[in-house]
């Protein structure tokens, strides 16, 4: 008789299987963000939704979540890998850029928003440190929602994505002081000196993950990547990610801190691009799971049984925070449109609210039933940032078609004529276009600079506005037939990303494209281009050939030697970029 097995071990995974394959499309395919269906499921399957049914029909606790606390401890890591994959897209200088506003205005409205919040609570009656504490909690936004629909919404990389971001990752930093701040009203002693005993082993293990990280985590993957193993190469991502969490959290910061850090660290390394597609399904997952478990905390019988007091508060901290932010973005250098926008989407609370409400309610400082009020009108609010981000998103394209001159306006031809595709159309692209034209070479270039757009299509150019970046946008302009691609943008970034994708779609195109210097030339040979010309080595070759040419050696020998050294600095960039571009190259399909 074959062994009998526990079915309802299984219970939680079926069903956010079941959710993740079946209403997540369903809500892609009636265009709402997946997010609000994996937020609904949480409701419809938690203790709060069917889960108050449970017992009284037959088979209804197969359709129930009832090991919320597992499902979230699980969730958690969903964070996580979002915060690694943030990371990977920055880099120490970039968030040395950012600075400003994370310590500026990041910090100015975590004190605005708690204090507002505070005030308001203690108004209601609230003991002082129980207001404090609410404060806080309320004036956390979701890293967890607002960035993936950012995402959606094509902001990540807009003025509203930067104020955002930066706003978001001082919550994140100020999480284990807020956390210290509830255990500590909840007893006695010196707050000033246990909050120091607390900071200093949390910036010990920082200094320490950044220095380590520094040392091991290149040589790490480089040697993974040697294996040419595919599964080797998952286990290194995922032993860093869940690693420098685990790290974090034992030094008492948030794991999604210690997963960012680890990230930015990899963002510096060849191995940026291959890690982001290996961790990129765990990152959607999890995200799902985790917002199924924040669903499944909403308790939707006490804003039916207090509607006043719920209600009230979702408006009540939903306004104090947008009036606290708004001016301060604008003290920030954010036009009225970007800080109503940034004052809109943070509004909402976030994850992290559950945590320090659910720590004071255990330390005795905030009331059961206040604290129950405040999160389920934080999980509301939550609840309202799929809608708020589409709000948002419209708000900005209506703005952005509203300031594009009428030429740019135009869109790419949708004929199968053979052109060449110019991704960048300034002055590199220009003389680039000129050259063609005297040859007879028909091609058409596409700028994301609107102004740059309406110039040339006034000069009778035909050239268009749109981000390259995108697959519809590449094959509205014509990359399945092009006779080649040429890539002149100044964001090293975006021309990998244009490149990549390029590739992707045409593996038999030609691709040339222009490089800051002979790292990033080698970068992009990596990623398959054709031909790479690093400005750097292009100039001292010019100048070479200046020189020589001044001091009498005749132009012939001059331009033999120059065409020489090209080559030789050509066969060097692409023999550096070979080998991880052929492991790149056989290592994709045995991922897909």
């Amino acid at each position: 008789m074959p062994p009998t097995v526990d079915l309802t071990i299984y219970r939680e995974t079926l069903l956010f299987l079941v959710t993740a394959g079946v209403v997540a499309p369903l809500f892609f395919r009636i265009r709402v963000s997946p997010v609000l269906g994996y937020l609904l499921a949480g409701v419809a399957l938690g203790p709060f939704g069917l889960g108050r049914f449970a017992g009284r029909w037959h088979g209804l606790d197969w359709l129930l979540l009832t090991d919320v606390e597992a499902i979230g401890r699980i969730a958690e890591f969903g964070v996580v890998a979002l915060m690694f994959t943030i990371g990977l897209e920055l880099s120490f200088e970039r968030l040395k850029s950012l600075r400003k506003l994370v310590f500026g205005l990041g910090l100015a409205q975590l004190a605005a928003s708690t204090a507002a919040i505070g005030a308001a609570a203690w108004g209601l009656g609230e003991k002082p440190a129980a207001a404090l504490v609410l404060g806080a909690a309320l004036s956390l936004s979701s890293t967890a929602i607002v960035v993936p629909v950012l995402a959606e919404q094509r902001l990540t990389k807009s003025p509203l994505g930067r104020y955002s971001f930066a706003v978001l990752l001082l919550q994140d930093l100020a999480v284990a002081p807020l956390l210290f701040m509830a255990a500590s009203l909840g007893g006695a002693g010196n707050v000033g000196w246990g909050l120091a005993l607390s900071l200093a082993p949390a910036a010990l293990a920082l200094a320490l993950v950044i220095f380590v990280g520094r040392l091991v985590l290149r040589p790490l993957f480089h040697s993974v990547a040697q294996t040419d193993n595919a599964e080797s190469f998952m286990a290194a991502c995922l032993l860093v990610v869940l690693g420098s969490a685990l790290i974090a959290a034992a030094s008492g910061l948030s794991m999604a801190l210690g997963a960012f850090i680890a990230g930015l660290l990899l963002a510096e390394t060849e191995f940026r691009r291959e890690i982001e597609v290996t961790i990129e399904p765990f990152k959607g997952l999890l995200l799902g799971l985790f917002f199924v478990s924040v669903g499944a905390e909403l308790d939707l019988k006490l804003a039916l049984d207090s509607p006043a007091w719920v209600f009230g508060a979702l408006a009540a901290f939903l306004t104090l925070k947008a009036l606290a932010l708004y001016p301060l973005a604008r003290a920030f250098g954010a036009s009225h449109a970007q800080a109503r926008d940034v004052a809109v989407m943070l509004g909402p609370a976030g994850e992290f609210a559950f945590v320090l409400v659910g720590a004071a309610v255990v330390e005795g400082v905030v009331d059961a039933r206040a604290g129950r009020i405040a999160l389920v009108a934080a999980a509301l609010s939550m609840l309202l940032l799929p809608l708020l981000g589409k709000i948002v998103g419209a708000a900005a394209r209506t703005r952005r078609g509203a300031h594009k001159p009428a030429e740019a306006l135009v869109e790419p031809p949708a004929d199968e004529n053979q052109r060449v595709l110019i991704v960048g159309y300034g002055r590199v692209g220009a003389l680039i276009g000129e050259m063609l034209e005297v040859h007879k070479i028909p091609f058409i270039a596409v700028d994301s600079d609107v102004n740059v757009v309406a110039n040339a299509r006034r000069d009778g150019r035909p050239a268009y506005y749109g981000d390259a970046s995108r697959v519809e946008f590449l094959r509205r302009c014509g990359i399945d037939t092009a006779r080649a691609l040429v890539v002149t943008l100044n964001s090293a970034r975006a021309t990998e990303d244009v490149v990549d994708i390029a590739r992707k779609l045409r593996p038999d195109i030609t691709i040339v494209a222009r490089a800051r210097d002979a790292e990033h030339a080698s970068t992009l040979y990596q990623l398959g281009v054709t031909d790479a010309v690093p400005e750097t080595i292009e100039a001292s070759l010019q100048l070479s050939e200046a020189v020589l040419v001044d001091l009498g050696v005749p132009m012939g020998f001059v331009i033999a030697s120059i065409h020489e050294k090209r080559d030789e600095f050509r066969k060097m960039l692409v023999a550096a970029g070979a080998p991880d571009r052929k492991a790149r190259a056989q290592r994709k399909p045995r991922g897909g």
